[in-house]
């Protein structure tokens, strides 16, 4: 929360106003696009909408708007961000601070997000000891071959200096933007703040990114800037 208060306060001492708010920032500009050019398809969760392929780049005053006008349960994806970077396998332990919706995998997540988060303090220490542009530093999650109650949507981080600057660059296989493109974007954000420069941009490549059936209408009304609430699809 101190590190989302210092991005506000830092554009609002620059003068960088957000949007207004007839005008969609970049998180619900993808949604629009899903619900206006998005194709069906069924798979083992449910029907969906999808486009393949979609960039989406946040510089800091777009993840200012995002934070801004959409909700977020942030105590909740810090909580569950430092539990995957210790490497936290119980989903028991998530469920004690809140984070449930893992409770569809079993007691325990085999082969998910912890065991390759896990290997991110190491990697961030080593980024603001050599902070080297000529470097590109990745985090790779995923294997071939590997039994998993829940492989990690999210398939790599690559973190880039530019210019004394932070690039973030994420590549994710399949992404829920109902709910779980917007928490990836905070994950990201909050990894962000743990590498000394200041950030100019995440990046988000979405291999394929849908709504569920059963979220296009929230989803319609989150857009029209109504209360919307959004059903996780596990396949169970």
């Amino acid at each position: 929360m101190l590190a989302l208060l210092c991005l506000i306060n830092s554009l609002r001492a620059a003068n960088i106003q957000p949007k207004t708010k007839l005008q969609m920032n970049k998180y619900h500009q993808i949604l629009h696009k899903i619900l206006e050019k998005g194709k069906e398809q069924k798979n083992n969760k449910g029907s969906i909408k999808y486009l393949l392929n979609q960039a989406l780049e946040l510089k800091p005053i777009d993840l200012l708007e995002l934070f801004e006008g959409h909700g977020l349960a942030r105590k909740k994806l810090k909580d569950e961000l430092n539990l995957f970077m210790a490497g936290e396998r119980s989903t028991k332990a998530y469920r004690d601070v809140g984070v449930a919706w893992w409770d569809y995998c079993g007691p325990i997540l085999v082969n998910s997000y912890p065991t390759y988060f896990e290997q991110l303090p190491k990697l961030i220490e080593k980024i603001n000891k050599e902070k080297r542009s000529s470097k590109n530093y990745v985090l790779f999650l995923g294997s071939n071959n590997t039994e998993s109650n829940q492989q990690p949507c999210l398939s790599l981080i690559q973190f880039q200096i530019e210019r004394g600057k932070l690039v973030v660059s994420a590549y994710q296989r399949s992404s829920d933007a109902s709910l779980g493109l917007p928490s990836d974007i905070y994950h990201l954000y909050l990894i962000s703040k743990q590498i000394r420069l200041e950030l100019k941009s995440i990046t988000l490549f979405l291999g394929n990114v849908h709504i569920y059936e059963n979220n296009i209408e929230n989803t319609g009304l989150l857009l029209d800037g109504k209360t919307a609430t959004f059903a996780l699809n596990t396949g169970l």
